[in-house]
C-alpha cells in the first residue's frame, strides 16, 4: 500500500501550526506535529524570515510530498490580515523551494472534509481529528490541531496529487 506523507499549515505571524501525517487505505499515521512561534517585539521582515528557516528545517526533517494550507478568510482587523498574508507568501515560498505540491482551503472545506458538516464548531472539528489520527488528547495550541485538521483535508481532497493517482488506478 501507497502511503503519502502531507504536511498541514495553519497559516499566521505570531503562530504557525503544523501537522505531518502519512496517509493511504483510508489510514492516517500522525508523524509529528507542533508550532513555529515568533517574538512580538522582532521586526516583521525576521519574524517572517524565522518562519521560512524554521519551516523549512520542518519539511526537511519530515520530507512531506504535498502541503495543505488554510486559505484567509477574515477581514475585520486589516492590518491583522495583511500580515498574515505575507506569512501565508512566505510559507507557499517554502512549500515551492522544498517542491511540494499545494492545496488550499477554506475553513468550511476543512470542516467539510474532517466533521462532514461546513458549520461544524470548532470543538468537533478538535475531537474529530483528534479520533481520526489516533491521538491521546487533543494538540495543543490550537493553530496545530488546526493544522492537522488541514493534513486530512487535504488528504481527503480531490487536489491532493496521491488522491487522484489513487482514483485513477
Amino acid at each position: 500500500m501507497e502511503y503519502q506523507r502531507i504536511i498541514g499549515i495553519d497559516p499566521g505571524y505570531a503562530i504557525v501550526g503544523w501537522g505531518v501525517v502519512e496517509y493511504g487505505g483510508n489510514n492516517f499515521k500522525t508523524l509529528g506535529y507542533g508550532a513555529i512561534r515568533t517574538q512580538a517585539g522582532l521586526p516583521f521582515d525576521l519574524r517572517l524570515e524565522s518562519i521560512y528557516d524554521e519551516l523549512s528545517a520542518v519539511i526537511e526533517k519530515y520530507s512531506p510530498a504535498e502541503m495543505g494550507l488554510e486559505k484567509l478568510y477574515f477581514a475585520k482587523n486589516t492590518t491583522t490580515a495583511i500580515d498574515v498574508a505575507q506569512a501565508r507568501g512566505v510559507i507557499t515560498l517554502c512549500a515551492r523551494r522544498h517542491g511540494l505540491f499545494l492545496g488550499e482551503y477554506t475553513p468550511l472545506q476543512v470542516k467539510q472534509a474532517v466533521v462532514g458538516y461546513g458549520k461544524a464548531e470548532k470543538n468537533q472539528v478538535m475531537h474529530m481529528t483528534q479520533m481520526l489520527l489516533g491521538l491521546s488528547e487533543t494538540p495543543k495550541p490550537d493553530d496545530t490541531a488546526d493544522a492537522l485538521a488541514i493534513a486530512v483535508c487535504h488528504a481527503h481532497s480531490s487536489f491532493s496529487r496521491f488522491r487522484a493517482a489513487a482514483i485513477r488506478r
